[in-house]
């Protein structure tokens, strides 16, 4: 069922069209056979969609961006979501990682390697967490030092890295001194010699594309790869956490409408007691809450967004909207299953994977503590 949305242009209307189209045609179609078992990589998908511009949309159009808006990319994300999770998670972490360089690259950076990012030639993935440091950004150990000739090696182990071994390039966050002003962002290209990805992670869900650790040995990158000044690397980081935050957001709330979807459907066709079970009272009202929460998480992520595009403050509204939407996709994703009984909890029916797709959003881009934790502190004076 199509989300009736009130968009800001007609342009913003042809977009979330061509993103239905898109999704139903060439996501819609293929999700069953790329995440059963192990997961089969969506060769050429992201390439797809970088030539429908869906990948660059938050970006400025002199680089081959779409010049939309947060409120309107969000709302792309969560329709790709309602088709497939993993696809529209690994648009964000490209987002993501288009990032730096978008907003703290120079001038030359950006007219080198943006619009290759933005057009899917070259797909990107995030590379900040550590084995000992998820959430704990600024206990990076990974090292980053400089040579005489300018150029960088790195040291170290990475964690936790969508797409890992399959991207084009990673923002990649390395130590060149010490504190929390002592980390440094770097774009550092997918084939680097001295760079090695461990066996994929065998997760609960998203199994299309892998998550992987990384272990740099030494490997060289170019002084024209820094991004941003040396020490600036958390600053870059925590400003592109913010606008991640709102990409996972979305993806949940998408995640949430499918299950939603799937559960009203089901309700009008499965009878029971001689009616159709969304016929009982009880039933009805657990569609109803699934509903209130939707909607609930869809407002508030559009609430930051609208925020961010204003160009006032909106982390808190950012870590308020990963928050509602993530715990709201965990509730409606679990409520689907229930709705579908004991046919809910066998793979016949797309519900049980979005429960257990639903359970990582929780997780990612800073775990719901976390984002407590940042809501909080926006109290204290």
């Amino acid at each position: 069922m199509a989300v009736d949305r009130l968009l800001p242009t007609d342009e913003a209307r042809a977009l979330i069209e061509l993103t239905r189209e898109v999704a139903d045609k060439e996501l819609a179609t293929r999700v069953d056979d790329h995440e059963r078992g192990d997961g089969m990589y969506p060769e050429g998908l992201f390439r797809t969609l970088g030539e429908t511009g869906l990948l660059g949309l938050p970006y400025p159009e002199e680089y081959g961006g779409g010049a939309q808006p947060y409120e309107v990319y969000l709302q792309v994300l969560e329709e790709l979501a309602a088709r497939w999770a993993t696809v529209a998670v690994t648009t964000s972490v490209h987002g993501l990682a288009c990032f730096p360089v978008a907003t703290f690259g120079t001038e030359e950076q950006k007219q080198e390697w943006l619009p290759r990012m933005l057009a899917g030639e070259l797909v990107g993935g995030y590379s900040l967490s550590e084995p000992h440091a998820g959430s704990d950004a600024a206990a990076l150990r990974c090292r980053a030092e400089q040579g005489d000739d300018g150029n960088y090696r790195i040291t170290g182990e990475k964690a936790w890295i969508t797409h890992g071994g399959k991207a084009d390039f990673y923002a990649l966050f390395a130590r060149t001194g010490e504190g929390s002003r002592g980390v440094t962002c770097f774009l550092a290209p997918g084939e680097t010699e001295g760079l090695t990805f461990g066996r994929p992670e065998e997760k609960m869900g998203l199994h299309a594309v892998p998550t992987t650790s990384a272990t740099w040995d030494g490997g060289v990158i170019e002084a024209d790869r820094r991004i941003g000044d040396e020490g600036q690397g958390l600053q870059i980081a925590f400003a592109a956490l913010d606008s991640g935050r709102l990409g996972i957001a979305a993806c949940a709330v998408g995640l949430a409408q499918a299950a939603l979807d799937a559960a009203v459907a089901y309700a009008n066709e499965r009878q029971a007691f001689g009616k159709r079970i969304v016929d009982h009272q009880g039933l009805g009202f657990v569609l109803a809450d699934m509903a209130a929460a939707v909607d609930s998480a869809r407002a508030t992520y559009l609430d930051a967004a609208r925020r961010k595009d204003a160009g006032v403050p909106y982390s808190r509204q950012a870590s308020v909207a990963k928050l509602v939407a993530t715990d709201a996709a965990m509730k409606v994703t679990t409520d689907a299953v229930q709705v579908f009984g004991g046919a809910g909890y066998t793979r016949d029916f797309p519900v049980e994977r979005y429960m257990r797709e639903a359970k990582i959003m929780q997780i990612f881009e800073g775990t719901n503590q976390i984002q407590r934790l940042v809501i909080s502190r926006h109290f204290a004076h």
